[in-house]
């Protein structure tokens, strides 16, 4: 987030604490991804996607890559 456009940064920030802070379940906003990322999730906010991991056991949600479209899931 510190290497984005802060306005776009703030954008994905509140979206995250509005929408996944504090919810029983982060995978109601969220889409499960596949193959070499099996076990991660995405939320898509806009043309931006926010890829994480999700503990259940502690309810602790980890972003791993945040990134524009296009590019967010190059390796």
């Amino acid at each position: 987030l510190k290497k984005m456009d802060k306005y776009q940064a703030t954008l994905l920030t509140r979206w995250l604490y509005r929408n996944i802070d504090g919810t029983a379940n982060p995978r109601e906003h969220g889409k499960a991804l596949s193959a070499n990322r099996a076990g991660q999730w995405r939320y898509r906010i806009g043309n931006y996607r926010v890829i994480v991991e999700i503990e259940d056991e502690r309810l602790v949600v980890t972003a791993i890559q945040v990134g524009h479209r296009r590019n967010v899931y190059d390796k």
